[in-house]
């Protein structure tokens, strides 16, 4: 990585890392939505390796630009959708990782991000695939989030159903992930 910084400015919200353990912090909205994809090993690990590049986001429909192919604590990316001036910018940083390990037990791999000055919202969202004792797979995606600002604060209808529609286009490209599409 260079010294150059895709975006600057510093995580804006307390409990960073808070996905990761499961407290987010209060005053904070929290949304965990969890999906079966399947069962098996080679699935899970389709979906892993989907979420720790980016291929998670791209098939929701997002415009992604990260400083690194692979997801990487520390990491940078700039997540945006809409068109023209209804752009929307999402910067965030990676704050936590979990890759995949060898063998075919139970575990989990994924990464949650946090929010960074310009985003519309203020917080973390976790992407998590599980493999259970069973060999079924679950997508676990996990957020806490406040507006940003005033004007975010104002549309808090429109923002929560955005993030609705945001959450099910993840499942969507998890569901893609699973199976498989190109």
């Amino acid at each position: 990585m260079t010294d150059r910084r895709l975006v600057g400015g510093r995580l804006d919200y307390p409990g960073v890392g808070a996905t990761e353990n499961g407290r987010p912090p209060a005053g904070y909205s929290c949304l965990v939505s969890q999906v079966y994809l399947g069962d098996g090993v080679a699935l899970y690990r389709r979906v892993a390796h989907g979420i720790l590049t980016w291929e998670l986001q791209r098939r929701s429909g997002l415009r992604v630009r990260a400083e690194s192919d692979v997801v990487r604590p520390g990491t940078r990316v700039v997540s945006g959708f809409g068109v023209g001036p209804f752009r929307i910018n999402a910067p965030c940083e990676v704050v936590w990782v979990r890759r995949p390990v060898p063998g075919e037990g139970p575990q989990s791999a994924g990464f949650g991000y946090g929010t960074l000055p310009g985003h519309p919202a203020r917080g973390e969202e976790a992407f998590e695939v599980e493999i259970d004792a069973t060999g079924r797979v679950f997508l676990q995606i996990t957020a806490f989030s406040m507006p940003a600002n005033w004007f975010y604060r104002a549309g808090g209808l429109v923002t929560r159903a955005a993030q609705r529609h945001i959450t099910s286009r993840y499942v969507e490209g998890a569901r893609q992930l699973a199976a498989g599409e190109s």
